[in-house]
This record gives C-alpha cells, structure tokens and sequence, in this order.
C-alpha cells in the first residue's frame, strides 16, 4: 500500500504536528510499514520493545507490547488510559495507539492450530537524546550542574502534574526518563501507573511490580499505594542525578561531592540549589511515608531558588551543609585578592585537594606567589 497517501499517515502527520491534538487510533500493517516491519530498536523493557517510526514530517517511536506477558490488557490500557487524559511539557507526548488481534494459523506441538495473537502498541513523540540513565552512565556527559538542575525541576513538575490529576507513576526511574534535543525530561513509560478516584488517597495491591532500588518500603511491606510512593522513587532519581549511585547520608556528601567535582566561581552562586536538592532526594527517601514532601511543596521550593539575587548566604550556618558554605565562600574571597595567575594557581590546589581535606582558617593560607610558584604556599 501507498502509506503516504493513506489517511492514517496524514492524520498521524498532524497530530505530530499539533502538540494540542489528541491520540488516534492506527492499524497495525500501518505501524508495521512506518518501522519498516519493526527493524530499529531504540529501547526495551519489562513489558515491550520500542521501534524507530520515520514519517514525512519527524520520527516517531513504536513501544509494542509484549504478547506473551499475562497483563498485556491490563498495562495497554492502564497506559493509553493515563496519556489520553494528560498534556504537559515533561510528560511524553502521547500520539497514538493500536489493539488488534489477528486471527492466525499457527503450529502447536506438531499440529497446525487457529490462534489469536494480539497487537497492543502505542506511538510517542520520538526524543533523539534517549533516557536519562543513559546520560547519567554516560562518561563523556559533562557535569554541569545547571544542566542537572534543569532536569530535576522539570522532572518535579511533570510528576506534579499527574498527581494534579490523580495519576501515581508507579515506575518513576531514570530509565523512564527521556531527554529532548534541549535536555528537557519526560516521565514516560505509564503501564503500572493507577488512577486514583477524587477523595482516594491510597489502595493495596495484590502484585508487586517494579525495579526493587525504586520501591518505596511500605509497598514492599504493606503493599500500600499512595502518592508518597512516586515521591520516594523520585527521592532515589534525585539523588543519583546529584550523585550517581553513590550512597548519599547527608547534605554534606552532596556538596563535598560537588566541590570536589566542580570548584568554580560559577558554581558557587548556584551552591544553594545544590543543598536544596540534596535536602529534597533525602527527605524524599523517609522511610516514614508521612515524612516526606508533598510534590507541590517540592516543586514551590524550587520555585524559590529562581528568585533573583538569591543569596548563597542565606545557606551558610544555618543548617546541615551550611559549615561547608563557609568554607567556599572563604576560599572565594581569598582567591577574590589574587591576580589571575594566582586564582588560577589557587583553584588548581583547591580541585585537587577537594573542600573536605581542606580545614580553612585565613591564617594558613598565604596569598603571596612569586612568579615561579604555581600553588599557594600552605604552612
């Protein structure tokens, strides 16, 4: 068949481009000729495999869903069901979708028998910088903080939107974290999300399903689902986005670890959203489910950090991180003196050394080098 004259094709055109279209329904042998008979894989997971699409006017992607899993309906339409109902520029962009089943022959233990094999796929805007996890295992991604930053509100504000509409993710990992050609996240990936009625506020379930480093302990105890159970998977992504994989106590391993990373005049000014992070993905990880944030107070308090003229000051003293925050600040005003030569010399030290084998007292440190030298001279 000709695909670029079929309807399908130039409805699918549309609705790709017009971010305010809704989904529509596509035929199989359509989705099937678009991924050339599903030859490019661009991603798997527990429940299907995702396919490249090429269309006139972008690429798409093709999650189709596995037949063999035994809750192929239920995660189809727990899926389409949740996209259908939300718009938001960290959510992934729902497109369209396909249920058929096909009447075939088939062979069965030597004998050729009928069979119904089922078709469930659903099609995606397509983001060309993959997952966040891949960016996170990525060697080669620079670490820059702001970037990192960015991520993080945006992926706050796509999981405030689905609880603003009653959705819980259920699955919320880097993995299910996609990335645009501006770094912009969106939470994919919805097929064990619930949809909670108007006054709920928790249920049980009978199956728990999931990556166990994501789970919230009171579903792996209680099997209690409520919206704080997003807001621990979003606690562990928050902190391997300011850490990796490395195991985060307190707010001070996040900042040593920043200062040890990335000591400059540019990240000092931005010191603050670094603590608040950190303070956010621990509070997030409460064991105590009525401990942790409620994502509007998250999101507003990230909201605070993009006040202008926020000052790294009001960080200093005056909770855990804030020693730290003086110590950088101290170096930045030594450093402040020097030429450029030796602030230069200066950093290179203080890089090297890390913040937190440094115990900074103005008397041990002399701002005096001599043409020759290339560090400070510490006594």
């Amino acid at each position: 068949m000709d695909i670029y004259q079929d309807s399908k094709f130039l409805s699918l055109e549309k609705v790709l481009d017009d971010e305010s279209a809704d989904a529509i329904g596509l035929p199989f042998l359509f989705l099937k000729a678009i991924t050339n008979d599903f030859s490019e894989s661009i991603g798997a997971g527990g429940f299907g495999e995702v396919y490249k699409g090429t269309i006139r006017n972008g690429m798409i992607a093709v999650k189709k869903l596995y037949d063999q899993s035994e809750i192929l309906e239920e995660n189809f339409q727990s899926e389409v069901g949740c996209h259908v109902e939300v718009k938001h520029k960290n959510i992934v962009r729902f497109l369209g979708y396909c249920s058929e089943t096909q009447h075939v022959m088939a062979s069965y233990k030597g004998k050729n028998v009928w069979a119904d094999v089922r078709q469930r796929l659903l099609c995606f805007e397509y983001l060309s910088k993959g997952s966040l996890a891949k960016y996170l295992n990525d060697p080669s991604s620079e670490c820059q903080w702001t970037v990192r930053y960015q991520i993080i509100k945006g992926i706050c504000e796509g999981l405030g939107y689905l609880h603003q509409h009653n959705i819980i993710h259920m699955d919320l990992k880097p993995q299910n974290i996609l990335l645009g050609d501006s770094m912009v996240p969106k939470i994919a990936d919805f097929g064990l999300s619930r949809r909670f009625s108007e006054n709920q506020s928790r249920t049980i379930t009978e199956k728990i399903v999931g990556t166990l480093r994501y789970l919230a302990p009171e579903l792996l105890s209680h099997r209690t689902i409520t919206f704080k159970t997003d807001i621990y998977s979003l606690g562990v992504v928050i902190i391997e986005i300011l850490m990796g994989r490395n195991e985060c106590a307190n707010v001070d391993m996040v900042l040593e670890f920043w200062a040890n990373t990335s000591v400059t005049t540019e990240i000092l000014p931005l010191l603050e959203q670094v603590k608040v992070c950190a303070e956010i993905g621990i509070s997030c990880k409460d064991n105590n489910p009525r401990k942790r944030p409620a994502i509007q107070d998250i999101i507003r308090r990230l909201d605070e950090m993009d006040i202008p003229n926020s000052s790294v000051r009001s960080v200093a003293g005056t909770s855990s991180g804030g020693q730290l925050v003086d110590d950088m600040m101290m170096s930045m005003t030594i450093s402040s003196a020097l030429s450029q030569r030796e602030q230069s010399a200066f950093g290179t030290f203080y890089q090297h050394h890390g913040l937190a084998k440094i115990a900074f007292k103005p008397m041990l440190i002399s701002a005096s080098l001599t043409p020759e030298e290339t560090t400070p001279n510490v006594r």
